[in-house]
């Protein structure tokens, strides 16, 4: 693995609430070279919101992506999300598959 500690392999997720919406976002990551995969799992959702109890389907993206462009994949999410106040959290990869994450890395890097 090539990065350096300030540039490490993550995760960010977000959570949208249809299944268009989420699909759109996942190609439009990977096509944009912010992600090197993103996966979309449905989920039920319960949360408060404006004092109300919600439950909620909703569809979970896993973007698979580098520490380095989470303020990118931020604004990228905030640009194209429909929610008032989007989920974006990022998750820090503690390890895996040395291969796996080269890839990673490799797929998130700018062509120059």
């Amino acid at each position: 693995m090539t990065a350096d500690s300030t540039d490490r392999p993550c995760v960010v997720t977000t959570a949208l609430g249809t299944e268009d919406e989420a699909e759109a976002l996942a190609a439009s990551l990977v096509e944009a070279k912010l992600a090197a995969c993103v996966q979309v799992m449905h989920v039920r959702s319960f949360y408060t919101w404006e004092g109300e109890l919600k439950r909620e389907p909703e569809w979970v993206l896993f973007a698979k992506t580098r520490s380095a462009l989470f303020a990118q994949v931020e604004a990228f999410i905030r640009q194209h999300h429909s929610d008032e106040l989007p989920e974006i959290l990022q998750l820090p990869v503690g390890g895996g598959s040395a291969d796996y994450l080269r890839w990673l890395l490799d797929a998130t890097t700018p062509q120059a």
